[in-house]
């Protein structure tokens, strides 16, 4: 079962040049990704004065957020497995392909990532709010984890069957595509309803930034708990014990 291979790692990892680099891997492509995904709502933001939501403007978020983490995830991949997301991170800690100590590093540098990526884009746009995730009006904070879990899961089951699963073969840039498509589409879901985060460090950086932690425990809680939950089931169901490639040594 997955969550027998957990591996905590060795006080050495944390200062191991491969480690390092992965968590710079990490930080660099979750500003890309917040950089990119937040700034085109803000940037629809200016366009409408601050209208209300519009059909329109949820498919241009779904689209920019769909290729900023194509692109993030591609550009992060050979350093680190482009995570560019906590909750996938964790669902890798819970498969047993990524040691706790490793996945701390990766946490630090994507939370670090969002929030330096927000600071960049207030700065840029002259002091424009960069707004929280928050429910739409209705919508209840169990109502939003269970649309958390549920579009998280399908994200880390996409990862898992695309990028993780050793069965995989060599498919190229479908890992990365199939990860930034899935995204764009739970957007078009759940984007009217509580934001569609899916990931903590995106929901983390506009609310330091903004200091807004109305409901924040959602986008933590539901994002992890469904990670979790599909990383548990394709290991389990499509990995098994003789399908799941072991950490390397060096990997501590």
């Amino acid at each position: 079962m997955a969550i027998n291979r957990i591996a905590i790692g060795t006080p050495g990892e944390a200062s191991h040049p491969d480690a390092i680099r992965a968590a710079f891997a990490e930080f660099f492509s979750m500003v890309i990704f917040v950089f990119a995904g937040q700034g085109s709502g803000m940037a629809y933001g200016k366009l409408t004065g601050d209208g209300p939501a519009t059909p329109s403007g949820l498919v241009a978020a779904s689209l920019s957020h769909a290729f900023a983490l194509f692109v993030a995830v591609s550009v992060g991949a050979n350093a680190s497995g482009g995570h560019v997301n906590p909750a996938v991170t964790f669902g890798a800690f819970v498969g047993g392909n990524i040691t706790l100590l490793r996945a701390i590093l990766y946490w630090i540098a994507q939370l670090l990532g969002a929030v330096v990526a927000c600071f960049l884009l207030k700065v840029s746009t002259g002091g424009m709010e960069t707004a929280a995730f928050s429910l739409s009006h209705g919508v209840e904070p169990w109502n939003a984890v269970v649309f958390e879990i549920v579009m998280t899961f399908g994200l880390v089951y996409t990862v898992y069957a695309t990028a993780v699963d050793p069965k995989k073969g060599d498919i190229g840039i479908i890992a990365p595509l199939a990860i930034g498509l899935i995204v764009g589409a739970n957007i078009l879901v759940g984007g009217a309803f509580d934001g569609a985060s899916m990931n903590p460090a995106v929901s983390f950086g506009p609310a330091v930034v903004s200091w807004t932690w109305t409901n924040h425990w959602v986008y933590w809680v539901g994002p992890f708990i469904g990670a979790a939950i599909a990383a548990i089931v394709y290991d389990t169901v499509f990995m098994g014990r003789n399908g799941h490639e072991p950490l390397p040594s060096n990997d501590f």
